[in-house]
């Protein structure tokens, strides 16, 4: 069952969508549906990536960010969007909605988005190689050798690849979700794993900060604007600091707080697949601010000045294959209502509006 009201993202079990009967599917998918058109997010739990390896991730993350800026820059990001892969410094992206002038962009970039993030993604992406630190700096970020040993010999049955391993787990967990999303929109459940076959994705490790509570609150930095996300779907995984916010389904302008749920996993629809079904399912706009009052994630500095704490976050963008043509998906739209948008191939939609985010 869906735990939900208008003031909050709903929590389903998607372990019932997993393992459960036809009919449980369909009634998981029916209530994403739901979710998905109202509030654009849903919060997922027995959602089936290992929690031990989503604590490891975590603990990897604050290890990278841990290390000296001069490190990190060892595994830069290029310049522009079009690379989107290494290290971003503090206020190297400022995250923009639907705005590509240059001179409006300068604006506001001064309003530093206040956080550090690092991108990898699918190692057979030629587009987009991934940059990592140099192995010496950071052993067992890259290439991490887990303790998977054989007890008479007592030797290592086999090398893995940490961040390429989680890499996987979601894309298995995005398969999933397309499954629900096209069993509720009266597709074959494998409708969109064709136009996601190269799981092209985008897997980004981000830290805030610990920064002023005061100049969070007057404007003076910020964390992450008001935005929506490229894409077809977006996985968040996030700590217990707090701070993440939703635009109110009924009451545009207004963001209202995600309290986080420990190892569940958030769920939102990304533009492209919004635009593919004909605005059917929803971009939510979100964005960072800093943390609710209650949520204990504050802290007294040295002079007394009260203090956000840092804030970690896993996401994972999925999008389609850079030639998939985004077109109304089948049952979207008729006569009455019309397809809203021309055709784009999803590669060209994705370096407009990332360009404007460097």
């Amino acid at each position: 069952m869906a735990s939900t009201n208008e003031d909050s993202v709903p929590v389903i079990n998607f372990g019932s969508f997993l393992n459960g009967s036809e009919d449980q599917k369909q009634a998981v998918s029916a209530q994403m549906k739901d979710a998905f058109q109202n509030i654009g997010f849903v919060c997922l739990t027995n959602h089936g990536v290992p929690q031990n390896k989503l604590q490891e991730c975590f603990q990897w993350s604050k290890r990278f960010f841990d290390l000296p800026l001069e490190t990190k820059m060892l595994a830069p990001h290029p310049p522009g969007g079009s690379h989107h892969r290494g290290y971003s410094g503090i206020g190297q992206e400022k995250v923009s909605q639907q705005i590509f002038d240059r001179d409006a962009i300068h604006e506001l970039r001064k309003v530093p988005d206040t956080k550090e993030s690092f991108e990898s993604g699918n190692v057979k992406d030629d587009l987009q190689p991934n940059i990592w630190p140099p192995e010496n700096k950071l052993p067992g970020f890259r290439r991490f050798v887990p303790s998977y040993i054989h007890v008479e010999s007592c030797q290592m049955l086999r090398p893995a690849s940490f961040m390429e391993d989680f890499y996987v787990e979601c894309a298995g967990l995005v398969r999933h979700v397309f499954s629900a999303v096209a069993l509720s929109l009266s597709l074959p459940h494998t409708y969109f794993h064709q136009f996601h076959s190269r799981e092209f994705y985008q897997f980004r490790l981000l830290h805030y900060p610990s920064i002023s509570e005061e100049a969070l609150l007057s404007g003076e930095k910020g964390r992450l604007s008001a935005h929506t996300d490229y894409g077809t779907l977006t996985l968040l995984f996030q700590d217990q600091t707090g701070g993440l916010e939703v635009e109110h389904p009924h009451r545009p302008g207004h963001f209202m707080p995600v309290k986080p749920l420990e190892g569940a996993v958030l769920i939102n629809i990304a533009d492209c697949l919004m635009r593919w079904s004909n605005d059917s399912l929803k971009s939510t706009m979100h964005r960072v601010k800093a943390p609710p009052v209650g949520y204990g994630s504050t802290s007294n500095g040295t002079d007394g000045e009260r203090m956000t704490n840092a804030r970690y976050s896993i996401v994972y963008f999925a999008a389609a294959n850079p030639d998939v043509v985004v077109d109304a998906l089948p049952g979207t739209w008729n006569e009455q209502q019309p397809k809203k948008y021309e055709p784009v191939t999803a590669r060209e939609y994705f370096l407009k509006r990332v360009e404007a985010s460097y």
